[in-house]
């Protein structure tokens, strides 16, 4: 009788380092380093500290979306209501201070996280339990919470005078150098990362966007956890609503139009699947990233503002062919594997 030796490493498993430079976020972040780097070699003062700081600031309003996104998104769900959510939320906070000058900033965000979790249960109401599908739903809440906003604006507007010296200074403040708005986005972005990754709830948005039947099969209970996907999108953007108004202390009923399409680009250039079950937050933060500093490179390099929207809908085009490229490698890997 002869023993079955233990079956050996196949030769085609890619290696470390092969997987390595497989990641979208490696290949990100080199996308990254040329830009940013081709950019300062021409005009040096891209580099400079008020051009990062400005860059930062811009960029974690969207990176704060693009957490909320990523969740409907790995669900296989999309969520178009976030700019309209920014926007109400935005301006409802203005207002609550113009009545009440002494309120606590902390107690804004609150209102606004409160806010905008409401608005994230209407959509997840209409998805989970209506099974009114995302794209359809969160389209109608888009318009219907924009034109709340507009009821509620009156042709009205929301300037800095109106605001209290401390929420401003909240805005612009920073700790160590670092932008109290970027800290807290990262904070978030950071947090969820490590929820996603590390936390049953987490992996079961993964598992959802697979295969939703599946996941029933497993004992998922997909209702509930589109629901709550859902209402975690409303609240970050309600929260991404007082930020937009510390930033920018002036607010409108347009306020946060057109953001929807930017985090939806953000979170698939930066490997978010629009199929569902596939991405990670920091791959999705790299890409708000990504979008942020070419845009901000356009500026600095006087190219007309088109430019900006067509070089953020040619990466769109690009991120959703290479995940069409390697889901059909991979299914057919898998039926060669079979097969033999």
């Amino acid at each position: 009788m002869t023993e079955r030796s233990a079956p050996a490493p196949s030769s085609s498993s890619p290696s470390w380092l092969s997987r390595l430079l497989m990641a979208r976020e490696v290949s990100l972040v080199g996308l990254l380093l040329v830009v940013t780097l081709g950019t300062a070699a021409i005009n040096p003062l891209f580099l400079s500290f008020g051009s990062v700081r400005d860059l930062l600031l811009n960029v974690s309003i969207i990176a704060l979306l693009v957490v909320g996104q990523t969740l409907v998104l790995l669900m296989k769900h999309v969520d178009l209501s976030v700019s309209s959510t920014v926007g109400l939320s935005a301006f409802l906070t203005g207002s609550l201070f113009v009545a009440n000058p002494g309120m606590p900033v902390a107690l804004a965000l609150l209102f606004g996280l409160g806010l905008g979790a409401v608005l994230g249960c209407i959509n997840g109401l209409l998805v989970a339990y209506g099974k009114v599908p995302a794209l359809v739903a969160t389209l109608g809440t888009l318009y219907v919470f924009r034109g709340i906003t507009y009821a509620v604006v009156h042709g009205g507007q929301i300037n800095a005078s109106n605001l209290p010296p401390g929420f401003l200074g909240f805005g612009t403040g920073s700790v160590l150098g670092i932008p109290n708005l970027v800290l807290l986005a990262a904070a978030v972005l950071i947090g969820f990362a490590f929820y996603l990754r590390s936390y049953r709830g987490g992996r079961e948005y993964y598992a959802v966007g697979s295969n939703s039947e599946a996941a029933v099969l497993a004992g998922i209970n997909v209702t509930r956890r589109t629901m709550t996907g859902f209402v975690l999108s409303g609240a970050i953007a309600g929260l991404a609503g007082v930020l937009y108004l510390a930033r920018f202390g002036t607010v409108d009923a347009t306020a946060g139009t057109g953001l929807e399409l930017q985090v939806i680009a953000a979170a698939v250039v930066g490997g978010v699947s629009i199929n569902g079950g596939v991405g990670t937050l920091l791959g999705a933060g790299l890409g708000a990233l990504l979008l942020g500093v070419m845009g901000s490179a356009l500026v600095t390099l006087r190219a007309p503002g088109f430019y900006q929207q067509a070089i953020q809908g040619a990466l769109l085009l690009a991120a959703i062919s290479i995940d069409m490229l390697v889901s059909r490698r991979a299914a057919k890997r898998l039926q060669e594997e079979r097969k033999s």
